[in-house]
């Protein structure tokens, strides 16, 4: 096995590998570009056509991939696409990165990580180092993904390498990207781990952190979003009660992390979103229920942000109200739908959540998002409007993400109330008696 692992190190490291990222999404894109970049030969593989014929063609559809690199690394023929997984034959290294969502009783589905590790397995030969980087809940990789690749008659950690290294992308960060990020690398074996370390020591610039086995790497990365969702659900719930005492939270939270030590800022909001935050805690409850486990603290916190959206419907019909206007027939303009300021990513947001409260509740939505002209919800179609020319006949504006784009001065100028859910108006001097804070 040192013969072998030896052998696909050396590779790594002058650049003679052949890698492979299955899933050409948020994290695969990214990740695949900077394989290429750093000067290997990648075969990306997706199931979407689309998205394949889109990256053979060099162009973009992930922010955080710079248009003029795909297009560089494409055009030297560093990174192809494919949908035929046989090209996996000819891949040293492979990294899993396919969407983990929940099913409809929030439980994990793997469906896309195991028909992913099928099509590799296919393919799978001795030498060959396969990572899973999708989230997901402790015990997968050795569980799930190891049974299926043995099946092959191969042994790991005796003829192939198996890990996991969990996936760490912020969309529109632009301090920490996919080449800065430290890297967490946990191994089957020892040598399954010194070669997964390789890998990524050779395409990032980040530390790679090494773990003792894949079940803390994959616990780890649960560990990270759900002491974010809990933070959250703090924010959300100090938030709520300084509604009540009639105490600006923004202001609190402001406060609270001028103190060096001890306080980290986390802020509430109309609910969670996102490809992480929202989906690993109920991996972490559902694979703690296999222990007898109950987690509490985290059902607690998830139920705290699942009512965000309900809360936020609710203040703007008692602000309409006030204006003796039912919710009723009211022209609604809702500020974003991304999850995050300045993305075009709505996946769990929040705001689709606001939106099915207000049209349950016969609200009459519009909709201005300047990063996502239309997108498609339960069904119906939504388009996005300039604010600028329907602002003045809406009886209420709901900022529900802060892209900072938008000018808030002259939206307080136009508008005849604004509900803030993001504390996008903070900055607004004038007309500060139409806003309204959550």
């Amino acid at each position: 096995m040192s013969q072998i692992r030896d052998e696909l190190i050396k590779k790594l490291e002058n650049k003679t590998a052949k890698l492979g990222v299955v899933g050409l999404g948020y994290v695969g894109l990214p990740l695949a570009v900077e394989k290429a970049k750093a000067g290997y030969k990648v075969i990306g593989f997706d199931v979407q056509e689309q998205k394949v014929e889109m990256v053979n063609k060099g162009h973009n559809y992930i922010g955080d991939v710079v248009d003029t690199d795909l297009k560089t690394i494409v055009g030297k023929g560093l990174l192809k696409a494919t949908t035929d997984f046989s090209f996996a034959e000819e891949v040293d290294a492979v990294c899993i990165a396919v969407p983990t969502p929940l099913d409809i009783y929030k439980q994990p589905d793997l469906s896309y990580v195991v028909n992913s590790t099928r099509s590799v397995a296919k393919y799978l030969h001795r030498g060959m180092l396969v990572v899973l980087e999708s989230t997901t809940y402790p015990g997968t990789t050795e569980e799930v993904l190891k049974p299926i690749l043995e099946e092959t008659g191969l042994k790991c950690g005796e003829d192939f390498f198996l890990a996991f290294s969990p996936e760490r992308v912020d969309p529109g960060n632009k301090q920490y990207k996919t080449k800065n990020t430290p890297k967490v690398v946990g191994g089957c074996t020892p040598e399954c781990t010194e070669v997964a370390a390789a890998l990524y020591k050779n395409v990032l610039k980040g530390e790679i952190h090494t773990v003792s086995s894949p079940a803390v790497a994959e616990m780890e990365k649960i560990l990270e979003n759900t002491f974010r969702n809990i933070n959250i659900a703090l924010a959300n719930e100090i938030a709520v009660l300084c509604n009540k005492m009639n105490i600006d939270v923004w202001e609190v939270i402001d406060a609270a992390k001028t103190k060096p030590y001890g306080f980290m800022a986390f802020y509430p909001g109309p609910g969670i979103g996102g490809h992480c935050i929202p989906l690993d805690p109920f991996y972490l409850e559902w694979k703690a229920k296999e222990y007898d486990f109950h987690t509490s603290l985290i059902q607690t916190s998830g139920r705290i942000n699942d009512q965000m959206p309900e809360y936020v419907v609710d203040n703007v019909m008692k602000l309409l109200n006030k204006e003796k206007k039912a919710m009723n027939g009211a022209k609604v303009l809702l500020m974003g739908v991304a999850y995050k300021n300045d993305i075009d990513d709505m996946r769990e947001s929040p705001a689709l959540k606001v939106i099915e409260h207000l049209e349950k509740n016969g609200a009459n939505v519009m909709i201005c998002d300047p990063y996502i002209p239309e997108f498609e919800h339960k069904g119906k179609k939504y388009f996005t409007v300039d604010w600028k020319e329907v602002v003045g006949e809406s009886d209420i504006v709901v900022i529900t993400t802060s892209h900072s784009s938008i000018d808030y001065e002259e939206l307080a100028e136009k508008a005849k109330l604004i509900y803030d859910t993001r504390n996008a108006t903070k900055e607004v001097k004038n007309n500060r008696e139409k806003i309204y804070k959550l």
